[in-house]
């Protein structure tokens, strides 16, 4: 009878041993997970945040940082759920709720008024600061989050100030090869802005400028070089007609 007992406790405590070590690889789990699902929020508010960075140095709307607040809202509140004893997420979760709510759109940066940086380092920042915004529109947008309309007014305003970023920065350039006298790179770099623009289905005031200024450009650079070129020619011309006045020349008789 007390070995059936010892039997039955040595058995029970195996299965007990089981289930606990069930209990805690779930519980290992739902951590691991728990973390994991933190962590992609937690990049959501980062990227986010450093994007709202950005918008203080290219002209955004103030409907576009508005749906990047609430994006990182949105992010705070799913945050919240995962981990709800967490006080420094609840307390983030009340400041974003705040920002939201008392969020004063101001009048933003016209595009227009922007001057372009001369350090390339800059304008590729800002280009990549641009193609971030208008995928965080995109997936905002296919989340029901922005309706169709503000996703393709505010996109096109995006893909607009990209090209401006583009088309100026290479028009800068070839002005100062042009004011260098290094006209081959110069009209490399019109023609590069040309057909940047000629690319364009959406013909704008400023396309259609920049597109007129640009040929008027091009067509004084081809002039320049036909000029050089024929003054080249004659120089050459006349420095071989020397060559032979000078070996047909009588020889002096000594």
């Amino acid at each position: 009878m007390i070995f059936q007992i010892v039997i039955g406790l040595v058995v029970a405590l195996v299965v007990l041993a089981v289930i606990m070590n069930a209990i805690q690889q779930h519980k290992t789990k739902v951590e691991a997970d728990k973390r994991v699902e933190l962590a992609k929020y937690k990049a959501v508010i980062e990227d986010t945040e450093e994007l709202l960075m950005s918008a203080g140095t290219i002209p955004v709307s103030p409907q576009l940082i508005l749906i990047m607040h609430q994006r990182v809202l949105d992010a705070l509140k799913a945050m919240a759920e995962v981990n709800p004893e967490s006080k420094e997420i609840n307390q983030r979760l009340r400041d974003a709720q705040e920002r939201v709510k008392n969020f004063n759109p101001t009048e933003a940066q016209k595009e227009e008024d922007f001057v372009i940086p001369d350090e390339d380092r800059v304008i590729i920042t800002m280009i990549k600061a641009v193609k971030k915004l208008r995928a965080l529109l995109r997936t905002e947008h296919t989340k029901g989050k922005v309706d169709t309309h503000l996703f393709m007014v505010e996109d096109k305003k995006l893909e607009g100030f990209q090209l401006r970023v583009n088309v100026e920065s290479l028009l800068k350039r070839g002005k100062a090869a042009q004011s260098s006298h290094m006209l081959g790179s110069a009209r490399q770099y019109f023609e590069k802005a040309l057909n940047t623009l000629a690319g364009q289905a959406n013909r704008t005031e400023y396309v259609n400028r920049r597109q007129a200024e640009l040929e008027t450009i091009l067509s004084e650079i081809a002039a320049e070089l036909k000029s050089t070129n024929l003054a080249d020619a004659r120089r050459k011309g006349e420095k071989d007609k020397d060559d032979l006045d000078v070996l047909f020349q009588p020889k002096k008789k000594w």
